[in-house]
């Protein structure tokens, strides 16, 4: 923790002849960046495995009609065709994994009051007069929503808002482009986990609003680095994905049987 408080410290270093007083949100900004630039081969290695999952979700709903009886033999035949095929099903979740850590390392560094055994001075730090150790009920404590902290939070809250009805939009396009999963068997039996996937299916696109309630509870520090890492992926993924009909998109989401990571 001692070498990631002097890694954050350094970079507000440089950057304070730019940015001042806001020197050390302006480097949890670039550090984000960092760790995105990071894993962005893993982000189009993600792209190309999507591409490959869109070619096997016509044999991955014969394989649901011939084993819907059998969930061992059904899940399987799955894993043996993602083999055959080298396409990994885990693979868009990966990218979301490797930022854990740092997100993590974010959030307990500015919720600690001492770093190495002594005072952490990160905490003095803000960013337009709001302390990024503080949360959102420390700025409505402190002027209400429109004080000086509360307007910062709002301006934070507008821009994953508007991020996340992009991603909703996006989700609910795909979903209803993509051709509907068999629920039933020949007999009219219903196929097993196809309840959970219509469940599924409902709950998904509003996944994209629970960053705001994330950047609402943790340290500031932590809500800059939700809120950056968040545009980046939907910019990122529209990138990505500009060439892949929506339609496609969401086959192989359903050709997966689990929702797309952010």
């Amino acid at each position: 923790m001692s070498v990631f408080a002097s890694l954050v410290a350094r970079l507000a270093d440089l950057l304070e002849p730019f940015f001042h007083a806001s020197a050390a949100a302006a480097a949890i900004v670039l550090f984000t960046a960092c760790v995105r630039l990071a894993i962005h081969p893993l982000s189009r290695a993600t792209a190309r495995g999507q591409k490959a999952r869109t070619k096997l979700a016509p044999q991955i709903a014969e394989l649901r009609k011939k084993h819907g009886k059998n969930p061992e033999r059904l899940q399987k035949a799955i894993l043996e065709l993602h083999a055959k095929e080298k396409v990994s099903p885990l693979s868009g979740c990966l990218p979301s994994l490797f930022q854990l850590p740092a997100f993590f390392l974010m959030y307990h560094l500015f919720s600690n009051q001492q770093i190495g055994g002594g005072p952490n001075e990160l905490l003095t730090h803000t960013l337009f007069a709001s302390p990024l150790g503080d949360r959102w009920t420390d700025a409505l404590a402190d002027g209400g929503v429109f004080g000086a902290q509360g307007l910062l939070y709002v301006a934070l809250f507008a821009v994953v808002a508007a991020v996340a009805t992009f991603s909703y939009r996006r989700t609910k396009q795909q979903m209803a482009a993509a051709p509907g999963m068999p629920v039933a068997g020949p007999d009219g039996v219903q196929l097993p986990g196809a309840g959970a996937m219509g469940a599924m299916a409902k709950v998904m696109p509003l996944m994209s609003f629970a960053t705001i309630v994330t950047v609402a509870v943790v340290p500031l520090a932590a809500a800059l680095y939700v809120v950056t890492s968040t545009t980046w992926s939907a910019v990122e993924r529209a990138w990505l994905y500009r060439d892949i009909p929506a339609g496609e998109r969401a086959v192989a989401t359903a050709a997966k049987g689990v929702p797309p990571c952010p």
